[in-house]
């Protein structure tokens, strides 16, 4: 028979020595065949049930001492034991607990938690702060309030249509992108187990059941923008008048640029010797940097600016910061408030916008001029072509470009009738 090993008390287990080199040594304790204290090179002790287990010798962790004690440690081995005779596995018993547990509290994941989680990760993917921001202002102020205290694994499609349908038909560009956003969420509960089965925020044969194409009720608005006809009289308004944002906007015009890339335009991005102004990616709408020719006018125009000590803005509020979108708006509103019959959207017959302006350069470029269309979108920082063909394209026709906005200067200055395409 086995030599039975003598049972130790629970002083004899504290006073035992480490004498291993560098590997965890174990003593037999006794009360139970195979219970062992198992202890570390840093002197912590733990108990361990050695046994078979069908026909594999495994070893069972029974806990740490002393927050288990020796007699504790004897009962927990003795119901392993009594366990593995009715044909259980101890261990695999412990996996599924486990498993269960961590199924349980997944399913207590809300959203608004989930959401966090998922743009943790997602939002270092954009360079563009504004990107960023959009992404969590819709989420926070559509998604949220509906489902933000739901769980995700409760959530269907009709609690997705309930959060979508307040803005479908009104912002339906907004309500779109949204239902991406969520989607996304959703989808990373499903791959990190706290969720199962079809996505409820997808579209194609699910939301596109119960809400109606975003094509047929988005509305398109077009920004007012000034008329060919008027844009030499109403340039000329612009260049008597004085102030930052005239010139903010004086240049915005002359440049077709938007106003954010305006008014975010620091000295840094300027080079006046080669009269180039480079934006860069982080401040693009489609996140890739953007080289804009300047014309004579558009460098005297910068030389003569005063630099506000302090500011790295070219266009510089009164303290410094960046102009607000507001400010060129109201020099264009002051601008037709003195001739209320003119500067108006031939369409809406509403009064003309910054953004306007960018309009009216299109429709010069494809009305007076023999300027390849694709020339005109590079100009405006517009998308042009596939994926493919963009990779190939190389180049973003500079001094061609150079030689356009040369002659939408000498339009600005001169009208229809003084302009030769």
């Amino acid at each position: 028979m086995p030599k039975k090993v003598a049972e130790l008390s629970a002083k004899e287990v504290r006073d035992l020595k480490y004498s291993g080199r560098g590997l965890n040594i174990t003593y037999s304790v006794g009360g139970v065949a195979g219970l062992l204290v198992q202890i570390t090179s840093t002197g912590a002790r733990s108990w361990v049930l050695r046994t078979m287990i069908g026909s594999k010798r495994r070893e069972i962790g029974l806990g740490g001492f002393p927050d288990v004690s020796l007699s504790q440690a004897r009962e927990r081995a003795r119901e392993a034991k009594e366990a593995i005779r009715q044909g259980i596995d101890p261990i695999e018993q412990r996996r599924a607990a486990r498993a269960a547990l961590k199924a349980e509290q997944a399913r207590g994941l809300t959203f608004a938690k989930a959401m966090e989680a998922y743009l943790e990760i997602k939002l270092t993917e954009f360079g563009n702060s504004r990107h960023r921001k959009q992404w969590r202002a819709s989420l926070d102020a559509y998604a949220v309030p509906t489902l933000g205290p739901m769980l995700v694994s409760e959530i269907s499609v009709h609690e997705i249509a309930r959060a979508l349908e307040p803005i479908w038909t009104t912002k339906t560009e907004t309500a779109s992108r949204l239902r991406g956003r969520i989607e996304s969420v959703m989808a990373w509960a499903t791959v990190q187990g706290h969720r199962e089965g079809d996505n409820p925020a997808r579209w194609r044969g699910n939301l596109d059941a119960i809400l109606p194409k975003p094509s047929k009720v988005a509305k398109v608005t077009h920004h007012p923008a000034l008329a060919l006809a008027d844009i030499s009289s109403w340039f000329a308004d612009l260049r008597k008048r004085d102030g930052m944002a005239t010139q903010a906007l004086e240049f915005l015009t002359m440049t077709a640029a938007r106003s954010g890339e305006v008014r975010g335009a620091t000295w840094a991005e300027i080079d006046i010797k080669a009269a180039l102004w480079t934006i860069p990616a982080d401040r693009m709408k489609a996140s890739k940097e953007h080289r804009v020719p300047l014309t004579a006018d558009a460098v005297e125009l910068l030389k003569a600016l005063p630099r506000m000590t302090g500011s790295e803005f070219v266009f510089p509020a009164a303290r410094g910061g960046q102009l607000s979108d507001m400010s060129l708006s109201a020099c264009m509103n002051r601008i037709h408030k003195a001739k209320p019959d003119r500067y108006l959207d031939s369409r809406s017959g509403r009064p003309a916008v910054p953004h306007g302006i960018r309009s009216a350069f299109r429709d010069w470029a494809s009305e007076h001029t023999d300027y390849p269309r694709e020339m005109a979108e590079i100009s405006l920082a517009h998308t042009v072509g596939s994926e493919v063909e963009r990779a190939y394209r190389r180049g973003d026709q500079m001094e061609k470009r150079r030689a356009m906005m040369a002659d939408w200067g000498k339009f600005l200055n001169n009208g229809i009738e003084g302009h030769k395409s």
